[in-house]
C-alpha cells in the first residue's frame, strides 16, 4: 500500500472510528434518559452529522506531516462531540452517570479493536490474507490510540470527567482549575508532546499485541 493509500486509509477509519465513539457517548445518555443527541439526529452514522472541521480534518492532516520526512505519524482527531444534557439524566449520583457516558467512547473504540483482532485469528494462518490482515491491524491500532488518547485526563477529554468522579470531594475543585488551562494543555500535548505520546501509546499497543500474540504492523 503506498504512502498516499495508506494516509487516505487511516483518515477513513479515524473518521469513523471517533463517530461511533460519538454515537456511543450520545447512546449511552439515551439510556440515562437524556434525549438532546437524538434530538440533534446524532445518533447514526452520517457524516455530515459529526464531522468537525479542526479535529477531524485539518488536525490529522497537520499530524500527517512528519511522513514527508519518512517519520510514521501519530494520527489523532476527533468529531464534533454530542451534546448531553446532565439535568435530563436519570440517575441517583450524577457524577457517576457523567463518567460512565464518557467512557462509553473509549469503551466503544476497545470494543472495535477488539472485534478486529478477533477476526485475526481466522485470517493471519492464510498467507493470501495478507492485505486483509494489515487491514484488520490498521482499524485495531487507530482505535486502541483513540481510546487511549482519549482517556487522559485534560478536558475536554473523557479521561477528565472519569478522573473527576475517581477523586475524592476534596480535590474536586481541581477540575475547573484544569479546564481554564485545558486547551493550552491539550494543544502542547498533541503538538509538542510526540516523544511522550509515542512511549504512550507504543507500550499500550506493544502490550495489547503481545497479549493477542499479533504482529504489530
Amino acid at each position: 500500500m503506498s504512502d498516499f493509500y495508506r494516509f487516505l486509509f487511516q483518515i477513513i477509519i479515524l473518521i469513523f472510528s471517533v463517530m461511533i465513539h460519538e454515537v456511543a457517548h450520545g447512546a449511552v445518555a439515551l439510556a440515562y434518559g437524556d434525549d438532546t443527541a437524538k434530538r440533534d439526529n446524532r445518533l447514526n452514522l452520517n457524516p455530515i452529522n459529526h464531522i468537525d472541521p479542526f479535529g477531524s480534518i485539518i488536525l490529522p492532516l497537520i499530524l500527517a506531516i512528519p511522513a514527508l520526512f519518512g517519520i510514521q505519524p501519530i494520527i489523532i482527531g476527533w468529531a464534533k462531540p454530542v451534546p448531553v444534557d446532565m439535568q435530563k439524566v436519570k440517575a441517583k449520583d450524577i457524577r457517576k452517570a457523567s463518567a460512565v457516558i464518557s467512557f462509553a467512547g473509549p469503551l466503544s473504540n476497545l470494543i472495535i479493536a477488539f472485534i478486529f483482532v478477533g477476526a485475526l485469528t481466522f485470517t493471519l494462518s492464510s498467507p493470501l490474507s495478507a492485505p486483509i490482515n494489515q487491514t484488520f491491524i490498521g482499524i485495531a491500532v487507530i482505535n486502541i490510540i483513540l481510546a487511549v488518547f482519549n482517556l487522559i485526563p485534560i478536558p475536554p477529554l473523557d479521561g477528565s470527567k472519569i478522573l473527576a468522579y475517581l477523586l475524592p470531594h476534596s480535590f474536586r475543585g481541581f477540575e475547573t482549575t484544569l479546564e481554564r488551562f485545558s486547551l493550552p494543555l491539550l494543544l502542547a500535548l498533541i503538538l509538542f508532546g510526540d516523544g511522550l505520546l509515542r512511549f504512550l501509546l507504543g507500550s499500550i499497543l506493544k502490550l495489547f499485541f503481545w497479549i493477542f500474540q499479533l504482529p504489530l504492523g
